[in-house]
């Protein structure tokens, strides 16, 4: 079986490389590297997510396959009282994210390897924000969806990136499921990618 993005430790040959890319209107710097998720540049589908995902400023937010870091640091920044925890199974993603939130100056984040939510069990957050491993399968992707909604708190939020040909139909169904229909609102498309937003309403 070919390694993928979401191997915990990827063991193909590094490729180290730096891009930049500007964000929300803020210029950042990335260290990427063989091993990771789009290490060419910032994927078009995390691109469309930073820019429609609203962060209220003191938030407490997760980021959920945080690669080397494009989602979780554009929520920091939109969150200068908050604080940002970031998780990834890679740990290759892991260490890279922490030499680019120090590289950016970019301090009020926590980044740690975990398999999905394993190393947040207990905590909860107003806002969590997923481009999702697709390639993991769909039983992985409803998973998170899930877990997001035990990790939120009462009136909190999760945004989802997703194309319509890798699942955004059964994705909505999912949310709905969850979250109940009128809680789940598609706040714009792009190029074939759906920004769902999907709100925990108090029981």
């Amino acid at each position: 079986m070919s390694e993928h993005y979401y191997s915990n430790k990827p063991s193909v040959d590094h490729q180290r490389r730096t891009i930049e890319e500007t964000l929300r209107g803020k210029k950042l710097r990335f260290v990427t590297d063989a091993g990771v998720f789009s290490k060419g540049g910032v994927d078009y589908g995390s691109k469309v997510l930073i820019d429609l995902m609203e962060i209220p400023e003191k938030a407490k937010v997760l980021d959920v396959g945080c690669g080397y870091g494009p989602i979780g640091f554009s929520a920091a920044l939109l969150a200068p009282q908050g604080h940002v925890t970031m998780v990834d199974v890679n740990e290759r993603a892991v260490e890279l994210a922490k030499e680019n939130a120090s590289a950016n100056g970019i301090h009020n984040v926590t980044i740690e390897q975990s398999d999905l939510f394993e190393r947040v069990v207990g905590k909860s957050f107003d806002v969590i924000l997923t481009n999702p491993p697709i390639r993991a399968g769909k039983e992985t992707v409803h998973r998170i969806f899930t877990e997001a909604y035990d990790h939120l708190n009462a009136d909190g939020s999760l945004w989802i990136v997703i194309q319509k040909k890798q699942g955004a139909p059964s994705a909505r169904a999912k949310l709905e499921e969850l979250f109940g229909e009128d809680n789940v609102e598609e706040i714009g498309k792009d190029k074939g990618y759906r920004i769902l937003k999907s709100i925990k309403r108090k029981s």
